[in-house]
């Protein structure tokens, strides 16, 4: 089962959720936790993890051959990423960390100028809780994807990493994956073939407005949603449940703000609560 775990708006838990469902689930099943949010992966911290490399993810990248170029300025024109850089009557040259690899300047150059070279663009590693028994070690396996700093090209590293820990860790009863914040490209690519997405919001003004986006972006995907409120006792729940109403997607749990949480959280502890276990239990429940 694939449970995508997301939220429209920035800082509302969603990592804190997932590491700690993901945690409560591994006492009963064997759980891979995919960190998709490149720019900002930070489950491996949450949870203490080991780290282990498992590969780079490479993009294409141009290579500009001179002797070839007519210093036309075609491939600046059709470089929607503004990657390619070009000054009348003289070469152009690529910015790296720009170009997101879609080829079209290799397709527009008259004579064949242009090669296909290759930049690492990110990479994918794995790691394991410490803090988890030593036989529950093997019920939870993190991946998770970290993009070069100064790259673009997020949604490459996201596709990356979400295939490789399909392609590789089918053995596992769950797959959480713990998308970034918003309802970008990013997003929709780390959803791709999820079972169920789980809406992390919080009580606020502003929780309410992204998580009308979350949801709205759900229902173009088709993909059935609950929703999750975290910090339940700081707002005005009044706000999420008419959200709730307004789109027929049903409240599941409410998380509060708790210093115990807190302290956990800021420690690189596992996060447990009474809460989280009964989440966990619904969502085992809903699979058998």
């Amino acid at each position: 089962m694939k449970i995508a775990i997301t939220g429209g708006k920035g800082g509302t838990g969603k990592s804190t959720i997932s590491t700690a469902l993901a945690l409560e689930i591994a006492n009963y099943k064997k759980v891979l936790l995919v960190d998709v949010d490149v720019e900002c992966p930070d489950d491996h911290i949450i949870l203490s993890t080991t780290r282990e490399k498992l590969e780079d993810v490479y993009a294409l990248l141009p290579t500009f051959n001179q002797e070839k170029c007519l210093k036309c300025g075609r491939c600046a024109e059709v470089c929607k990423e503004n990657a390619v850089v070009f000054v009348k009557d003289r070469y152009p040259f690529i910015v790296s960390g720009q170009c997101n690899g879609c080829g079209a300047c290799l397709l527009t150059c008259p004579s064949g100028a242009l090669g296909e070279g290759q930049q690492v663009i990110g990479s994918i590693y794995q790691g394991k809780c410490q803090q988890l028994h030593e036989h529950e070690k093997d019920h939870l396996l993190l991946v998770w994807g970290e993009i070069e700093i100064g790259c673009e090209n997020t949604s490459l590293v996201v596709n990356a990493t979400r295939k490789y820990a399909t392609d590789h860790f089918s053995d596992y009863d769950y797959f959480l994956i713990d998308t970034a914040a918003g309802t970008h490209c990013n997003v929709i690519s780390a959803m791709l073939d999820a079972d169920l997405a789980l809406a992390v919001t919080e009580p606020t003004p502003l929780g309410k407005h992204d998580l009308e986006l979350i949801l709205q972006l759900l229902d173009i995907m088709q993909l059935p949603a609950q929703i999750i409120i975290n910090k339940s006792d700081i707002g005005d729940l009044n706000l999420i449940g008419e959200v709730s109403r307004d789109k027929n997607v049903p409240i599941i749990q409410k998380i509060p703000y708790e210093r115990n949480i807190l302290k956990k959280h800021s420690r690189g502890q596992p996060v447990v609560h009474k809460n989280i276990e009964e989440l966990a239990y619904s969502l085992i429940g809903m699979r058998t």
